[in-house]
């Protein structure tokens, strides 16, 4: 009985260390099997991701390149504010059927091509290099706090505080922006504006980032993989608009 144990427990321990080497303990108390299905699960939202980033790349490109899309979409305020808005329409079924395959993907699509038509939309009446200096800003920030958040949560840090503070600054953002469209700040306030966003939406990245290395269900990576989409996606209109004011 003895020696059997501790033969168990010697091999429990290599085990947990050929883990540790292979991908890394995602935060302190984590077990080995558990430990690995997360790293799956963080691999395929992170996939999710780079898909949903490549197709609003791409439709972003051909509403820049492709004159007549930008122009009909400038033209028509009515099919503008309508895909504006349908986005916020789709959370709903998105949500609801997000572990129903194919109706999660197809509903992912949707989302994710209604904010590619308007991000290109912004895109392709900024200057181009504006656009590009947003780009990297974003990516850096990006990069840099998901690195960040990895290494804090391997070190026993922990993120959920932040959560009631970045929802309450996200409606006093959206409250102070519907209210910026009937009484215009000046570019000092508008700075100040921008500047506020960006620290909340990288709030936001480190936060998501936590909740999914350690919160959310294996099945609820489309969810995960929309929350990360929105926090790149905010950042980085927050910045191009910041950059623009800049300009301006």
């Amino acid at each position: 009985m003895y020696g059997f144990t501790g033969v168990s427990s010697s091999n429990s321990k290599e085990d947990d260390h050929l883990v540790d080497l292979e991908e890394g303990r995602l935060y302190p108390g984590i077990g080995a099997g558990e430990n690995q299905l997360r790293w799956g699960f963080i691999r395929k939202v992170y996939g999710i991701l780079a898909t949903q980033v490549v197709l609003t790349t791409v439709v972003s490109a051909v509403t820049v390149l492709y004159s007549p899309v930008n122009e009909v979409l400038r033209g028509n305020p009515g099919v503008l504010l309508f895909f504006l808005f349908l986005p916020f329409v789709l959370l709903w079924p998105l949500y609801i059927y997000q572990q129903r395959h194919p109706l999660n993907l197809v509903f992912l699509g949707l989302f994710t091509a209604c904010l590619s038509l308007t991000v290109g939309v912004t895109c392709a009446n900024t200057d181009g290099q504006i656009v590009l200096e947003a780009l990297v800003l974003t990516s850096a920030v990006v990069f840099s706090l998901t690195a960040y958040t990895f290494w804090a949560s391997r070190k026993g840090k922990d993120f959920s505080f932040l959560g009631p503070m970045l929802f309450s600054s996200l409606v006093i953002l959206v409250v102070v922006g519907f209210m910026q469209m009937f009484f215009p700040f000046g570019p000092a306030i508008n700075a100040i504006y921008g500047g506020i966003g960006a620290i909340i939406f990288s709030g936001y990245i480190v936060y998501d980032t936590e909740n999914l290395i350690k919160r959310f269900t294996y099945d609820e990576y489309i969810w995960a993989s929309v929350n990360l989409y929105l926090d790149i996606l905010n950042l980085f209109l927050t910045i191009l608009r910041m950059l623009n004011q800049r300009d301006g």
